[in-house]
Formats: structure tokens, sequence, C-alpha cells
């Protein structure tokens, strides 16, 4: 017999060998169709009803399905938008589990499940057939050689360094690279790309979205694209678009190749929603296939999308088919591509029930049972757009989070505003008002100056307001508030004192990154002055604008990237920097974990913190392993410079200086004890003491 009922277990099309077993959940449907189509995706050869429902899932073996053969699903159903359905068979349906996509989606209005500019909008029932305009999906074989030295890295929390790239963006424009690999996953890991990475002591590369997505019309009808990927289809496929051939296969063999040279390769994920906006968007798979369930309805009138994420839905993962496609994805990344980890954007979604946020949700207990994810880092944005949707600390102790509260102080504090020393001294230390409870570590924040989502690190200092207006939206789109500071004169300029005021500014951020307690993140293309000219929201920029512009490598003032390997290496020297365990003062025996000083060397009390204006801080922190030295650290963000006394500590006579951010050469100094120096304008200084 060709069609058998094959299994429930697994959902997706799974090949063993000899024939292929499809199955797709939905609880509401009333029948599923399975479409098979030709080589190109353009003609439907063959439609099969799925003979079997177990435990609302539909499921059908054919023993004459082989890798490559292309499908897609209609799911047929009531379509009653007022009560939360919207099956429409007319429209070919993405699998959720789909592997690998071939084509990409064509737009127009057979998309809808309803008739366009129709009076009772999506309400009316649209019978087009959209299936030539769909990206079909593929069966695959998902055996593949990793070699025998293929190993995961497995950098330990304290020793992580992420750098944040887009998968195109980062080798578009980069000459090193070979043409054919430029903007694709090969070029993740083509050798003058590894060395970069190497000489920056960066750790960990975390990409933007790379699972199956769509580009919004509305961005395809202004010539734009949805570049940096939020915006996903498929939570299983690796976009073709980053890909010559096979997208699964090279992404894969780029993981292989970073594991190689030691660095590890975390995705960014979007589960919080998906490519099928709200009410009047497409119906492209989950709207089709089951909408009752995998979305959040507004309970009073579910032909309306409870809105947590802005994006016109959110994922209900409360539903356990739901939970289990989201879980079943982020073990496929590990299991079959070797991912080292997750970066979830808009997490607070992920942990919400019909109270709200809940760390104890759904989600986050099978996160936590989970085998597989007990191996992997798991990085929470921790926030939403929804009531109660700032969660930063709110997370469970199994995760890191963003500390957009790192971000904002660094900022104010070096764009010149005074009076922030308290909560400096708290960013620069881990956060500890944020992250120390429920068994939490340093490594629970991931700090950040600059991220995909806003300036860069050279327009930081460039620009007072944001420049969007090529993304077609007359500039109100992006960030207001951004506490960035042009210098004195808005955009480029040929100003030495500017540039130079810019460039100082620049290296003080990395410093501070480098140096605070939790764990460093670094937008690539910061370390070479990559500029969008002033767009704090590149989202839709595939260009020079998105892409990093590699021409400020061996530019004086430009190219930082040995100073940010000089930074990272006296990261990796001193474990007091990247610390698990949270300071204390001064203890009963006089050892202390943390000394805060005044310009004199004195201990600070409370009136030295509240010092009006105060734009000065000064700590050491003691070694906490035998052998090591204490460093000591000055930040001085005042326009003038600062003398200091160089502290005295037992057992430890002089200071040698590692850092000072005003002497782009570094040049090697050595102080006694007691001594007096200076900290120059909007500067950064570190000391290793020596007996």
């Amino acid at each position: 017999m060709r069609l058998t009922a094959g299994s429930a277990s697994r959902l997706g099309a799974s090949w063993d060998g000899r024939g292929t077993n499809f199955a797709l959940f939905s609880a509401n449907a009333q029948k599923v169709e399975l479409c098979l189509f030709d080589g190109q995706g353009r003609r439907e050869i063959e439609r099969i009803e799925l003979p079997e429902r177990t435990e609302d899932v539909w499921h059908g073996y054919l023993n004459d399905v082989s890798p490559g053969q292309l499908y897609g699903y209609r799911v047929h159903g009531p379509y009653a938008p007022e009560h939360g359905h919207r099956f429409n068979p007319n429209k070919l349906l993405l699998d959720p589990y789909a592997r690998r996509l071939a084509g990409r989606l064509v737009w127009s209005d057979a998309h809808f499940g309803y008739r366009t500019g129709s009076a009772r909008e999506d309400l009316s029932f649209d019978r087009r057939d959209n299936a030539r305009g769909m990206p079909k999906a593929v069966v695959v074989d998902e055996t593949f050689n990793w070699g025998r030295r293929e190993i995961r890295p497995s950098i330990p929390w304290e020793d992580t360094i992420i750098y944040e790239a887009h998968v195109k963006g980062l080798t578009q424009k980069r000459g090193d690279v070979a043409p054919n690999l430029r903007g694709t996953y090969g070029g993740l890991a083509a050798p003058g790309m590894v060395e970069h990475l190497k000489r920056l002591g960066v750790t960990t590369i975390e990409l933007l979205p790379i699972h199956g997505l769509v580009d919004d019309r509305i961005l395809v009808e202004r010539k734009l694209s949805n570049y940096w990927g939020y915006n996903t289809l498929a939570f299983f496929a690796p976009e073709a678009r980053y890909a010559q051939d096979n997208a699964l296969d090279s992404f894969r063999t780029a993981v292989a190749r970073l594991h190689d040279a030691g660095i590890e390769v975390m995705l960014d994920v979007v589960y919080n929603h998906t490519a099928e906006g709200n009410h009047m968007g497409p119906t492209l798979s989950f709207r089709g296939i089951d909408n009752a369930s995998y979305y959040w309805l507004m309970p009073d009138n579910p032909r309306y999308y409870d809105d947590f994420t802005g994006c016109g839905s959110s994922v209900n993962l409360t539903h356990p088919r739901v939970l289990q496609m989201v879980m079943d994805s982020l073990r496929y990344w590990v299991e079959v591509c070797h991912i080292d980890g997750f970066r979830f954007d808009l997490a607070t979604t992920l942990g919400r029930g019909p109270n709200g946020f809940d760390r104890n949700s759904s989600f986050f207990t099978a996160v936590r049972q989970d085998p597989v994810l007990a191996t992997v880092k798991l990085v929470a944005e921790p926030w939403d757009l929804g009531l109660g949707g700032y969660q930063v600390g709110g997370f469970p102790s199994q995760w890191s989070e963003w500390n957009d509260r790192y971000r904002s102080a660094m900022r104010r504090y070096w764009s010149g505003e005074g009076s922030l020393i308290g909560e400096i001294s708290s960013r620069m230390t881990g956060s500890s008002d944020l992250f120390n409870h429920d068994g939490m570590v340093q490594r629970a924040g991931i700090n950040h100056i600059t991220v995909h989502d806003g300036f860069t690190l050279n327009d930081l200092f460039s620009y007072n307001t944001k420049h969007n207006e090529a993304n077609g939206e007359d500039n109100r789109d992006g960030a207001n508030d951004n506490h960035s500071n042009n210098c004195g004169h808005e955009g480029p300029t040929d100003d030495p004192a500017i540039l130079g005021l810019r460039h100082q500014l620049r290296r003080n951020q990395f410093a501070c990154l480098m140096l605070a307690q939790g764990v460093p993140l670094i937008l690539g293309g910061d370390e070479v002055g990559n500029t969008q000219n002033g767009n704090n929201n590149a989202y839709c920029q595939d260009n020079v604008t998105g892409w990093i512009g590699w021409e400020g490598m061996g530019h004086e003032g430009s190219d930082l990237i040995d100073f940010v390997g000089h930074l990272t290496a006296i990261r990796r020297r001193f474990s007091q920097i990247r610390s698990h365990r949270w300071l204390d003062g001064r203890r009963a025996d006089g050892s202390f974990g943390v000394l805060w000083l005044t310009p004199t060397a004195e201990e600070m009390k409370e009136q030295d913190w509240n010092f009006p204006e105060g734009r000065f801080l000064a700590y050491v922190l003691s070694p906490i392993e035998a052998g090591q030295s204490p460093v000591f650290i000055v930040l001085n963000a005042a326009p003038e410079p600062i003398k200091l006394t160089l502290p005295k500590i037992p057992e430890y006579r002089r200071w040698q200086q590692l850092l000072n951010t005003v002497d782009v050469k570094q040049t090697a100094a050595e102080f006694p004890s007691g001594s007096e120096t200076t900290a120059p304008p909007r500067s950064v200084l570190v000391f290793s003491g020596s007996a």
C-alpha cells in the first residue's frame, strides 16, 4: 500500500530511509490535505487526504516520498473569524515543522483568507488559490557529517564575550571574504572573519534571526525588505536567502567551522509572533491551520488578537501543542544544527499566562527540565509591549537577560550627565539591584551599549537625533530617547577636536563594557566605526546602511580592533572582573571585595556618593584567587582632569597602569602606592597592584 496511517509521534515530514511520515497538529480542523508539488514548486501534482487523526494530530505515511519532495497543506474547517476560526482550504499553508524552504513568498491578494477590499473586510471569504506564490516545504534528510574535529566549545558564562551580527551584513562588504561567500552562511566562517573575531577576543557570535522569514508586503512595495529578519514563518528552517544552495547544510557547515575555531554560535529567535500579523494579515501557515490554538485571541471578541508584541499578534505558549512546537524547534537547532544558545526576542510574551507574566509559566518550566536545553545558553530580551511587560531581573535563574539599565546609565554618563555615580557603581559590578536574588549571579546581566536596534557606537556620538527618512515612515519610527551626544556637530565632520572626542568616548564605552561584571555584548562593526548615517532603526535597510562598512579598518581613530583585543585580554587576566560572586565592601577582618574610593584614595562615605554633579568614580577589586593582583579602576566622565592618589593596599607597593583611554598607544607607566597622578578629562584608567 502506498498510503498508510503512519504515526502521530513526530510532527512534520520525517523521512526514514524508505518513505516519509507526515503529521500536522490542528485541534479544530475537519480535514487535512497534503499537497505534493513538482520540483520547481509551480504545479500541484497530487492532493492526498491524511487518513488518521490521533490526539488532534493528522497523519499519514507515503512510502514513495523521499528527500527533495516539495509539499504544503490545505486545511478544512469553519471560516468564522468572530469565533476565532479562519480555515480556508483555498490557501496553501506552510508546514510549521518545515526543515527547508523552496521558493519565496510572492505577494498578491490571493494570500489573504478574506476578500480584500470587501465591505465586510476579514469577515468575508476568499476562494482564490495562492499556491503559486507560496514557498513550499521540502522533505529533508537530516544526516550530516560533522567530522571528528567538531566539538561544541562550551565556553563558561564568566568567560563569554558575545558579538551580535547579521549574517549578510557582517560579510557583504568584507574584502577578505571570497565574493561568492559574502553575505552567506559560508562567509561567517571564512578565514578572515574567524581571524577577526579571534583578534577581538570574542567567544560567541550571536546571529540576528535566521529562521525562515517573510518580507512584509508594505516593505516590498517600498522596494525595501525585512532585513533584520524579525518576521518568522518557519521555526525549523534556515533562511534560504543566505545560502547558494542547501541552506540547512550550508548553515551546519558554518557552525562546524566556527566550532573548530573555538567560537560558539547563538541564534536570536522570534517565538513571540509570526509573519501573519494581525486580523487583517495573510493566511500563510498557523492562521489557516488552527488560528484559535496558535494565537492569543481577545476573550470577548476572538476575531481580534491580543497583541503584546506590537506586531499584530502573539503566539500562545499556554497551548500544549504550541509549546511543543517551540520546544521541538529549540531542541532541533541544538541537536541537528549544534547551536550553543538562544537569545529570545520579546521573551516576556513567552512567559505570559491568563494573568500576565509568570516566571513559573509552562514555557519556563518546560525549559528548566529539558536535558537538551540544559547544555546551552539562554538569554531573554526581558520585555514586551503588553501590560507588565518590563521584566528585567524577573526571569528564572537559569536565564540571562539583556540589561538595558546598563545601556541607559552608561550612555547618560559618558554623554555628560552628572549625579549618576551611584547607579554607575551598580552597573559596573553586576547590577546587584536587579539580579542579586533567587540564586542569580552576575552573568544574569548581558551588558551592552549598542545592539542592532538603535544607533551604532559611532552614531551614538555623532548624532543627537535619529535620521530614519530612508525607512519611508517620515522619520516617525525608531526611538526618540537615545541618550546620544553629537559632540558639537550633527553627523560627519572634519573638525579634529570633535573627531578626537568622539573616538575617545567610543574607547570609554568599550572599556567600561569589558571592565563591568556581567556578560559583555558587542555590536558587530562598532570596532571599526561602522555608521548607519544616523538611522537608529535600520530594520529594512538591506543595503550599505544596514551592512557593516569595514572601511574603518586600519584608519586611526576608527579602528579599535586592537584596543578591544587589549580590553578582552585585561578581562581574561582578572578573574574578579569575571566573578560569579556578589561583591561586599570592607569586612570585619579588614579584607574586602570592593573598595569605593575618593580621588584622595579615602573610602567613600555617604556625602561622597551625593557629591553634586559627581562624575568621578574609582574602586579597587580585590583578588579572588591566590597569586592574583588587585585591580584599580578609575572612571572620570568630567570635562576636566582630576588629580587622584593611588591607593595603599597592604602587600601591594606599586601600581602598574594597564589602560588609559586617552593614550592611544597605551604607554606603560608605574606608580608607587600613595603617589599622585591625574585622570584626564573623560577617561578610563586601569591599574594592577604589585608587591
